[in-house]
């Protein structure tokens, strides 16, 4: 049931890590200084794995499966040719089509693996991957610097053996980002501007403006308006699920809420009552997409994209190639603000956190690689070097971006259009690869950023006149700033990564408490206001039915394991 964070863009360590003690060791061959002549763009370091007898690269194809849909790079891809040429890898991806857990288990029954996978419990379970840890010990000493801090952390609580290498939350300082990825209720910022820049804060006002707003625009474009969306699809079930945590102040946990380091569901708690029935009063009022449980991921985005969706609960990242369709469609007005909502102004918003490691995410290794499983690992320990880190994350030096005079990295207005533009990604950027493999997040030795959106001076630049007027009518440098600060988290923080074991008592409540929120809360919300109660009863009534001590003792024996085992020495 928990949302599931690139971030995401999305998610973080429990204890920072000063800038100076990790980049002495992430670097690997770095040949980037603090002056724009310095700057590399082009590695001089090749993977020597990769290499034949006479010294000559050896040309190698990794296959890949991406389990959620994707689109395949263009054939002339300028960085995938880059990675063949210096180290002979090339790539053939396999992106998720229809249902991931129909996929995985046609996988599983087979054995039919590619050589390296996203990461997922069910192929864990099946003993699709392989240990990492004495690869890494052996063969990559870049990723074993990487990882150090994080090392106990990557293990499998049911073995202890790695075998996934986290993509995201491995952090080198304090995130001070400049874009959101996380959770929020997202409303247009065409709605906040007409309402002359309120603060929303409360659940209540939020779907006040959004009343007013369709009421007075009841098409955008020429396209009727919807004032709210709700994304209950596949494992996006956040969108329907997750709401309620966060209007109580706590942090996204996925289905169980926290307290004092014990786990709870919540989803037949009165305060997710409380939720759902305002979602219910909404749609009687015509708020609420009549298509919305009905619609795929595809759907909503084309939605979203369109620029007649008012708002929606959701996490950034997941809806980030939506928004940047407006941004190149240059309708800014229908852009998103992440609003941290709660029930009540006495309630402080915890919606944004420190990014904590994004266990059971990443690549993992399958049994099927065999003698390509040293040349993988020596690939991603190559690819984990700043030089390399630079090239995936801004691109080609004097093509994507530069260097000017005090040696920071800018976009020319051309260039920032390009980043956010989904054909010219297929080109000139190796997306999915990167989404999904190891990397360096918090700054490069020369003090840049890794990411564009976390520079300063690009973000400023960056700017529309029309985003730079909303922020000034606010008084924020930034749309992070609508946030509360992310205070410290809890060493077992997230609980949503808790692997529940396929075919255990947790997983099985899990999965029918999952069902059972599909079936009843979209009925709930559609229901009459004066059936929502019967509706709801009957609901809850069903969740008493199953063994959830079961599901909330596993969650709670692996927080106790992660506070016992995840030490930072």
């Amino acid at each position: 049931m928990g949302g599931k964070s690139k971030s995401v863009f999305r998610l973080g360590v429990l204890l920072l890590l000063s800038l100076s003690v990790v980049l002495s060791g992430c670097g690997g061959n770095n040949s980037s200084k603090s002056g724009g002549n310095n700057s590399t763009s082009q590695p001089n370091t090749t993977n020597q794995a990769q290499t034949d007898d006479g010294g000559k690269i050896e040309p190698f194809t990794i296959t890949a499966f991406i389990g959620e849909a994707g689109q395949q790079p263009t054939p002339d891809n300028k960085i995938y040719k880059m990675i063949k040429e210096k180290t002979g890898a090339s790539f053939e991806f396999e992106f998720l089509a229809g249902d991931k857990d129909q996929k995985l288990g046609v996988m599983i029954a087979g054995s039919d693996y590619p050589d390296i996978m996203t990461g997922d419990v069910k192929l864990t379970a099946a003993g699709a991957y392989i240990p990492l840890e004495d690869l890494i010990e052996e063969h990559a000493p870049n990723l074993k610097k990487h990882y150090e801090k994080y090392w106990n952390m990557m293990k499998d609580p049911n073995d202890g053996h790695i075998y996934i290498l986290p993509n995201y939350g491995v952090t080198n300082a304090d995130p001070a980002s400049t874009w959101y990825a996380g959770p929020a209720f997202w409303v247009q910022k065409a709605v906040l501007e007409e309402a002359g820049y309120p603060q929303v804060k409360t659940l209540d006002e939020y779907f006040d403006l959004i009343a007013k707003y369709k009421e007075k625009h009841p098409t955008i474009d020429g396209s009727p308006t919807i004032g709210f969306e709700i994304l209950n699809y596949d494992w996006r079930n956040w969108g329907l699920f997750n709401a309620p945590q966060h209007l109580i102040g706590h942090p996204n946990d996925g289905g169980v809420v926290v307290e004092n380091g014990v786990a709870h569901i919540f989803a037949d708690k009165d305060y997710a009552k409380r939720y759902y029935k305002k979602l219910n009063e909404m749609n009687a009022l015509g708020l609420i997409d009549k298509e919305t449980f009905t619609q795929n991921y595809d759907q909503y985005m084309a939605k979203i994209s369109s620029g007649t969706v008012l708002g929606m609960f959701d996490q950034h990242w997941n809806f980030q190639d939506a928004e940047n369709s407006l941004i190149t469609q240059e309708k800014l007005d229908r852009t998103y603000v992440g609003l941290p909502l709660v029930y009540d102004t006495s309630i402080k918003d915890h919606y944004k956190d420190r990014a904590a490691l994004n266990l059971n995410n990443g690549f993992g290794i399958s049994v099927n690689a065999k003698d390509k499983a040293v040349k993988i690992i020596k690939l991603l320990d190559t690819l984990i070097q700043e030089d390399w880190q630079r090239i995936l994350t801004w691109g080609i030096e004097g093509e994507d971006y530069y260097v000017n005079e005090e040696g920071r990295y800018m976009r020319t207005e051309e260039q920032r259009h390009n980043a956010t533009d989904a054909t010219w990604e297929l080109g000139n950027k190796a997306k999915m690869l990167f989404k999904f493999m190891p990397k360096m997040e918090g700054y490069f030795s020369d003090g840049n950023a890794t990411d564009a959106a976390a520079q300063p001076e690009e973000y400023k630049a960056g700017l529309k006149e029309y985003d730079k007027k909303f922020l000034e009518a606010y008084g924020y440098n930034s749309y992070v700033d609508f946030f509360s600060p992310a205070p410290e988290n809890d060493i077992a923080y997230p609980a949503w990564s808790v692997d529940l074991v396929d075919g255990s008592e947790a997983k099985i409540v899990n999965t029918k408490q999952s069902e059972l929120s599909t079936k009843y809360l979209p009925k709930a919300i559609l229901a009459k206001p004066g059936d929502f109660d019967t509706v709801w009863d009957e609901y809850t009534k069903e969740i008493g039915k199953l063994n959830i001590k079961a599901y909330e003792d596993r969650i709670n024996e692996v927080l106790k394991w992660r506070t016992d085992t995840w030490t930072v020495k």
